[in-house]
């Protein structure tokens, strides 16, 4: 949990659903492009059919059948409740561990075990933090089922769990390392650890997004060079990276193997410096065209383009900052009024981390409207520049990219209309229909008006 606030205070956002079980990191409601042959009636809802061959369709609006519709309908309605009834349970359960004293019990244990401090830490800090994700594991098991249920995700309950515990695992350690240096600095600073810990988290969290691609993300799934199956793909991606101004070689594109595990397609670019690389799903190949793959890559490259990788991080570790100050003001206030009845000793007891990570939590719920609402504005950015990049390198482009949001919606079952206080709370990225409307009309060629980031030669 430590973990999960940490990033999601202080490192760059990337659009991801609540249900992805296999990252250590969860985040609200991410779409992910994925192709079938979809037919496109007229209305949502429809049962009507289209005649025309693929290549003369217009993909104007997002369309489904009656049956898809009711389907994505439902299974969104389901997955809001369950986030929402998700947060309401990890807030729950951590008042109960302070009211019921169980922080307070496992404290205790740790002191038992050693009369090490440090050694106390690292023994309660794991404790404490596999003990609440047990208690969130109820939700996390049915969030599966209903991926299950909605064929969003085809993996066996014996994989899914030996992620969770390899998530577990990470998400331990990395918590008890930023508590040690935590409790740590309390000690050193009382008055200003909260500006302290901030400046030691923030590289380690750099390195943390360095190592992912290398060393985190193999735990999960397999990997090979794109260039050992699909040569042709890698050319063509090469043409959007060129376009892109980025640095990315052949010997840097992988091929993911998700379609032992998901129904779902992506692409994207993940690391920095030495740990850059170009990932595409297996899925992604097998389920969308080729120049469909290369708009959702083109997408991808334009957040490295357009600095929002920088930004993101400058903008949440900003959130961070703020609500480790006041995580400090809270911390003082708590333990004045209830600490003796939770049986903690102090700020630098270590079952008063139980109270860190309790006002961390709403804060971080409080706070998502302000980050979903950033992210949204840099994810349409993002749409604007992939539709650029890729114009003149793949004909009718405008129409492949609406066709992507089409199919991504037909798979993955995008609620079609979805209420504005969703979209506000929980989006980060603006919704399908609106994308897809967007990427037909984008034309700023044809209007005699510059594009907006990509320039392109004159012919």
């Amino acid at each position: 949990m430590l973990l999960l606030l940490a990033l999601q205070c202080a490192a760059s956002s990337q659009a991801a659903s609540r249900a992805r079980d296999r990252s250590v990191q969860a985040e609200p409601l991410q779409s992910y492009p994925v192709q079938q042959t979809p037919t496109q009636p007229a209305v949502p809802g429809s049962t009507e059919k289209s005649q025309e061959p693929p290549n003369s369709r217009r993909t104007e609006q997002y369309t489904l059948s009656q049956d898809r519709y009711q389907k994505a309908v439902a299974y969104s309605r389901a997955e809001y409740i369950l986030w929402f009834l998700s947060y309401a349970v990890s807030i729950t359960v951590l008042i109960l561990f302070l009211r019921l004293g169980i922080s307070a019990r496992l404290r205790d244990l740790a002191e038992r075990a050693t009369g090490n401090r440090w050694l106390q830490g690292l023994l309660f800090v794991p404790l404490l933090i596999l003990a609440l994700d047990v208690f969130d594991l109820p939700t996390r098991i049915y969030g599966h089922v209903l991926s299950l249920r909605y064929a969003q995700s085809i993996q066996g309950w014996g994989s899914w769990l030996l992620d969770w515990i390899k998530g577990e695992a990470l998400g331990a350690a990395f918590a008890a390392v930023l508590a040690l240096i935590l409790y740590r600095v309390m000690g050193w600073s009382p008055r200003r650890w909260w500006l302290y810990f901030w400046m030691a988290a923030l590289p380690i969290i750099v390195v943390v997004i360095f190592l992912q691609p290398l060393v985190i993300d193999p735990l999960f799934y397999k990997f090979e060079p794109l260039q050992n199956r699909y040569p042709q793909l890698a050319g063509a991606m090469e043409k959007v990276i060129h376009r892109a101004g980025l640095d990315i070689p052949r010997e840097r594109m992988f091929l993911m193997s998700a379609s032992a595990k998901t129904n779902q397609v992506n692409a994207y670019v993940t690391g920095f410096g030495a740990s850059k690389r170009v990932v595409v799903w297996d899925t992604t190949i097998q389920k969308m065209t080729p120049d469909e793959t290369l708009f959702i890559f083109g997408h991808e490259a334009g957040h490295y383009v357009l600095n929002h990788i920088q930004q993101g991080f400058v903008f949440f570790s900003t959130l961070f900052l703020v609500a480790l100050y006041i995580g400090y003001r809270g911390l003082h206030w708590a333990l004045s009024r209830w600490g003796a009845r939770w049986r903690l000793y102090g700020v630098e007891d270590w079952a008063s981390l139980t109270v860190m990570l309790l006002l961390l939590q709403i804060m971080v719920f409080v706070c998502l409207p302000i980050q979903n609402g950033f992210t949204r504005a840099q994810e349409h950015a993002a749409d604007i520049y992939g539709l650029e990049v890729i114009h003149r390198i793949v004909p009718n482009s405008e129409e492949v990219a609406a066709h992507a949001f089409q199919v991504l919606g037909e798979i993955d079952l995008a609620d079609p209309n979805p209420p504005a206080l969703i979209t506000f709370w929980l989006y980060s990225h603006p919704p399908l229909a609106d994308r897809l409307v967007f990427a037909h009309t984008y034309d700023p060629w044809s209007k005699g008006e510059p594009p907006k980031y990509v320039k392109l030669p004159a012919n």
